[in-house]
């Protein structure tokens, strides 16, 4: 709702002598509309939401008890925090989080950036990290960035207004504008599921070209000497790719070919993709996926053709998704620890929001891989 006030320039006229105008008493106001202020002891309306004060009757604690379990429960006692919320529920008390972020000088909020909520990749780092946070009191903010380091910039620009106690970012690939405006910021800061020589703070993730590597070297030594990879426009995904492919040419595998289409990843992209390889003049006889999804696309548009799996066409993704042991033959795959990567996340930003890690140098966590064989290769 907008408000315009209406400004007028003086009237340049003025009489020549003041003027004054008898004043009058107001005229008295009808007995229906007279208004008598309500004293301290007048009871309050029936629909009137609960405050603080209510809650702290309800649970025999003190009003300072109460504003302390809701916005700092960790300097209370559990027992006196159990009374509070039993209080809260009681009374249906909404505590004004405003009010105790400008007490406390915290907001209580950790945003966390994400590619995509398309797929299940994510999930089990997001799950873990939000179970953590909000054990110690702490909420949780979603932001989706599309993969792409702008929108995550305008992203950032908007979350740093609400004040947040900390930001969990995924990967390590950021605009200049984003660098800078967290550098001024100071905000603890978390960068998860990568690596990099150079992190704007903590860090918790695996290198995503380790893991290309090392699937080069794996089904290089189960014999298989022609390639075809697909990914999504994923920059995570395409430096694994990228890192898979470098190692493949050293090997002497050359002329590998790479079809990258538009995110996210779905079985479709799967599907499309295998599409595009084996209209090639020499189609693969391995598949590689960025991501365990796309590669149960392949394997339904080479069930459809008729092509056997592994005996014509090998396929192995990326993830572990609970889907890929249950699929038809069961994905070759790389394990991440995704609810590792969470608590670990969690942990740091924890003890950077309590002290803790005074005088260490921040975080900077390798959680590793797990290449999955299975009989899709």
């Amino acid at each position: 709702m907008h408000f315009v006030q209406s400004l007028r320039a003086p009237n340049p006229t003025y009489p020549p002598y003041p003027t004054f105008a008898r004043l009058r008493a107001p005229p008295p106001q009808p007995a229906s509309m007279s208004r008598k202020p309500r004293t301290p002891s007048s009871p309050r309306p029936a629909n009137a939401a609960p405050t603080l004060i209510d809650v702290a009757k309800v649970a025999g604690v003190s009003p300072i008890t109460v504003s302390r379990a809701l916005h700092r429960p960790e300097i209370v006692s559990e027992a006196a925090r159990q009374k509070v919320l039993a209080a809260v529920a009681q009374t249906g008390y909404v505590p004004n989080a405003l009010a105790g972020s400008l007490a406390s000088n915290r907001s209580r909020l950790v945003a966390i950036f994400l590619p995509t909520i398309a797929n299940s990749i994510f999930a089990d780092t997001v799950q873990a990290l939000m179970d953590r946070l909000t054990l110690a009191g702490y909420q949780t903010l979603l932001g989706l960035t599309g993969y792409s380091a702008e929108r995550e910039e305008k992203l950032l620009e908007a979350v740093l207004a609400r004040r947040p106690d900390g930001i969990v970012l995924t990967g390590t690939l950021h605009t200049e504008a984003s660098r800078q405006r967290l550098a001024r910021a100071g905000v603890p800061l978390v960068e998860a599921w990568d690596l990099s020589e150079a992190p704007l703070d903590m860090l918790v993730g695996f290198s995503h070209e380790a893991v290309g590597q090392a699937i080069a070297r794996h089904l290089l030594d189960k014999g298989y000497s022609r390639f075809g990879v697909i990914s999504v426009a994923d920059p995570r995904g395409l430096r694994r790719c990228q890192a898979m492919l470098d190692a493949l040419q050293a090997a002497g595998v050359e002329g590998t070919p790479l079809e990258v289409i538009t995110p996210p990843a779905t079985l479709e992209v799967g599907r499309e993709g295998l599409r595009r390889l084996l209209a090639r003049a020499q189609p693969p006889k391995v598949v590689v996926c960025s991501s365990d999804t796309i590669a149960q696309g392949v394997l339904a548009e080479a069930a459809s053709r008729g092509l056997r799996v592994p005996q014509d066409l090998a396929v192995m993704g990326f993830g572990d998704l609970s889907s890929a042991a249950q699929v038809y033959p069961p994905l070759s795959t790389v394990r991440v620890d995704g609810s590792r990567i969470g608590e670990e996340v969690a942990r740091a930003l924890l003890a950077r929001f309590d002290g803790k890690d005074a005088g260490r140098p921040p975080v900077r966590l390798d959680t590793g891989f797990t290449l999955i064989d299975r009989a899709s290769t």
